[in-house]
């Protein structure tokens, strides 16, 4: 009797673990399609539309608040446009040995004016003695006569050879650098020029670019080491051209070491006489998505729409552009990143329901 009941109750422990089995079996896939089917019967917000081949993102001025989404209208600016050209160091060598000249013809027309001023002085002593009941003959005030008239015009020849040293200095270098040169007391940028402080840069503009003005500078940097940028001050217009490159050459002087004489440089924002107008995008506006940036535009009180826009003019706090953004339009300067997320779930929702 007793074995009859362990049998029993053992057929009867198996059946429930059976059963057991069987309804979670049967049961699982039953509640995972309960699972799905509550989750589709969830409503997903969806904030994204598109309108006339542009996605609209929706966001209510209570949420944009709460979200820290601000936007600020562009300013208008105009821009003048830069351009790229080339230069190369200079050689000072000419000038220098042309200032020499001029300044030893210079001290040659000293020498001779203090010999005429004691000729002259001679030429009356010998004329009074001379009157004087001939107390000196008639030959010797000639000869004092001579020694004036010639020290005369050793001053004319030596002033007109002054003069062409003096207008090949301006041929060559211009009036700015001619007067630095002739002058007898050497200028601070002549002499940091001739110590290697300084280098003279030539370099050649368009035709069509503005004239630069004084005390305006250029950035320049070594052809073979683009990268080393630095700025050079503006001298004065130069009269000889550019072999290679035709157009309106200028003279700058850059403080630098790394700069030697027939080197070639680049000069990078050489200003063009051409005005372009635009707005002033500011940097917390932009976001970078594929490498290229963007802009959120506020197309309507609860309504935003991604635009494209280029950074390849640089200003103060932000980016000069052209294009389909004009001044007051609004863009958002602060949460761009939120609503490019709400961008992107919409997409991947669109995507899964797919």
């Amino acid at each position: 009797m007793n074995r009859k009941l362990a049998i029993i109750i053992g057929l009867q422990a198996f059946l429930i673990v059976v059963l057991f089995w069987l309804l979670a079996f049967y049961g699982k896939d039953e509640f995972e399609a309960m699972s799905e089917q509550s989750e589709e019967e969830i409503e997903t917000i969806n904030r994204v539309a598109n309108k006339d081949g542009a996605t609209i993102i929706s966001i209510s001025p209570a949420a944009q608040k709460q979200s820290d989404i601000l936007t600020s209208p562009l300013k208008a600016s105009s821009h003048q446009a830069s351009i790229s050209t080339y230069g190369n160091v200079v050689s000072i060598d000419s000038l220098i040995e042309l200032r020499n000249r001029y300044l030893a013809v210079k001290s040659e027309i000293d020498v001779l004016k203090a010999t005429l001023s004691h000729d002259k002085s001679e030429f009356e002593r010998l004329k009074a003695l001379n009157q004087d009941n001939k107390n000196v003959s008639d030959k010797a005030l000639a000869g004092a006569a001579a020694n004036t008239k010639s020290d005369e015009t050793k001053i004319t020849a030596a002033e007109s050879n002054a003069k062409n040293i003096s207008d090949s200095i301006r041929q060559l270098w211009g009036d700015t650098l001619a007067q630095h040169a002739i002058n007898p007391k050497t200028s601070n940028l002549l002499q940091a020029l001739i110590s290697n402080k300084r280098v003279l840069i030539q370099t050649t503009l368009p035709f069509d670019a503005a004239e630069p003005k004084q005390n305006s500078s250029i950035m320049i940097a070594p052809t073979a080491a683009p990268s080393h940028t630095m700025s050079a001050q503006y001298v004065s217009p130069a009269p000889l051209t550019n072999s290679t490159i035709q157009g309106k050459t200028y003279f700058y002087h850059a403080v630098t070491n790394e700069l030697r004489a027939g080197m070639q440089i680049n000069a990078t924002t050489a200003t063009s006489s051409k005005k372009s107008n635009g707005v002033i995008v500011p940097n917390n506006a932009i976001i970078w998505y594929a490498g290229k940036p963007w802009v959120y535009q506020k197309t309507g009180a609860d309504q935003f729409s991604r635009k494209p826009i280029h950074t390849n003019i640089e200003v103060d706090d932000g980016w000069f552009y052209q294009g389909h953004l004009k001044a007051n339009d609004e863009v958002v300067i602060s949460g761009a990143q939120l609503l490019l997320s709400e961008e992107f779930k919409s997409q991947i929702m669109n995507e899964n329901d797919d």
